[in-house]
């Protein structure tokens, strides 16, 4: 299989070619030559003004809810939604049905999506069931492919639990990742504690409830010595204690969604079930802490947090109706859209490729002759709106439906096998 990419600017921090706008010629799933000017009339030829071209993505959390929950998305559409997306490799959340607390439920994630060009990388649960009590197996879940170990939403708890996950982890590198939220303080909340919360007559949940749960984390961390992740911080006081942390040389890392840097939480003013999201969305104030802590590195990677929701799960009274949105497929638009004239488009590529690559501890190449095809290729000056029948998850919980967004995904390429959003040449 021969394809050519037309005229691209190559966005890749760790590229030679960085910046430049190269023809790239792939060869049986190899980047073959990269020239000014390249003939092959026998290519699949990819050709549009403004096309870009990366390495590919990789997200770090989405819940493709299989088995256990298909009607809202299985393995299939979470994955064509993160080709979509623009991303060649994602993290899959282990809250299933049951969960994936065993080898064979990772060789069940791994055999279903073994053909298909998106990578799936599983995390696999830090407790059995995900229920916070008893550690998983996981030496075992690491031997069957399991990247690293997380209870998903269901954050941990219990600190003696969370210690001894960091050491058995440590014992051969492994990633334990918590989402930081402690479920006393956040109660019944649905939203962010503040003006708006108080305004609206909703039960807030605050930050505090988030860095507490950082702070004590990180000590616990600097006590055993071990490597951990925070999913999708939303907090202004959880970006100092990580930044000290990294100062103090703990192998501590976290990521943020990419639609928490652009809506705020004065999206639910109108009682709107699409905003309610875990994190909750937090003030304008927080969101420009979110962005300092991009530009300053202590953010080490954007993920889409897609968490697909059916119909009845969404239509209820904000208290009773379910968090997350669909964000696969707007994950780099939000992104852009709230980043543009604050960091460098390479900035953000980076945060979707070197720094979650950095997280899970796996090679990620550079666009450069020879390298194995993997690669993301967009247009971050063209508009993007996301539409009904455009949708290839399950779910349609998202707050970004008909909205116009900056920065459109083309296609993905991975080896011989290539996905475009529609038809290019």
């Amino acid at each position: 299989m021969e394809i050519l990419i037309k005229q691209a600017e190559i966005i890749d921090s760790r590229s030679s070619y960085n910046g430049q706008i190269k023809d790239v010629l792939i060869l049986n799933g190899k980047v073959s030559k990269i020239e000014e000017n390249i003939e092959a009339p026998e290519a699949i030829m990819i050709s549009l003004k403004g096309l870009q071209l990366s390495p590919g993505w990789i997200d770090l959390y989405a819940d493709f809810q299989d088995p256990g929950f298909e009607q809202k998305e299985d393995i299939e559409s979470g994955l064509s939604a993160a080709a979509a997306g623009g991303f060649t490799a994602v993290c899959v959340a282990s809250t299933t049905q049951p969960e994936r607390d065993s080898k064979g439920q990772v060789e069940y994630l791994l055999n279903r999506s073994k053909s298909h060009l998106v990578n799936c990388l599983p995390y696999a649960c830090v407790s059995k069931e995900a229920k916070g009590k008893e550690l998983a197996e996981f030496y075992d879940l690491h031997k069957a492919g399991a990247v690293a170990y997380s209870d998903s939403k269901r954050s941990i708890q219990n600190p003696n639990l969370l210690k001894n996950a960091l050491l058995y982890a440590k014992s051969f590198d492994g990633l334990v990742v918590n989402f930081p939220h402690t479920a006393e303080m956040a109660a019944k909340g649905v939203m962010n504690e503040g003006k708006v919360s108080t305004a609206l007559g909703l039960n807030g949940m605050p930050e505090l409830a988030e860095s507490l749960m950082v702070e004590r984390d990180i000590h616990i961390n600097e006590y055993v010595g071990g490597k951990l992740h925070f999913n999708t911080i939303s907090a202004a006081q959880s970006i100092d204690l990580i930044k000290n942390a990294k100062a103090n040389k703990q192998n501590v890392s976290c990521d943020v969604a990419s639609y928490q840097l652009l809506l705020d939480d004065t999206n639910l003013i109108e009682f709107d079930t699409r905003f309610k999201t875990l994190p909750p969305l937090r003030s304008k104030e927080t969101i420009e802490r979110l962005i300092e802590g991009i530009k300053s590195g202590t953010i080490d990677a954007i993920s889409s947090n897609h968490i697909p929701e059916d119909v009845e799960a969404k239509k209820k009274e904000m208290d009773h109706a379910a968090f997350g949105i669909i964000n696969l497929q707007t994950a780099f638009a939000a992104a852009w859209t709230a980043l543009e004239g604050k960091v460098t488009l390479t900035r953000l590529i980076d945060l979707l490729t070197y720094g979650p690559s950095k997280v899970l501890g796996i090679d990620k190449q550079s666009v450069e002759e020879g390298a194995i095809a993997d690669f993301t290729l967009f247009a971050s000056s063209q508009d993007f709106t996301l539409k009904e029948e455009m949708v290839t998850s399950k779910s349609f919980n998202s707050p970004f439906m008909n909205k116009s967004l900056k920065g459109k995904v083309v296609g993905v390429i991975k080896e011989q096998q290539m996905l475009l959003n529609e038809p290019i040449q």
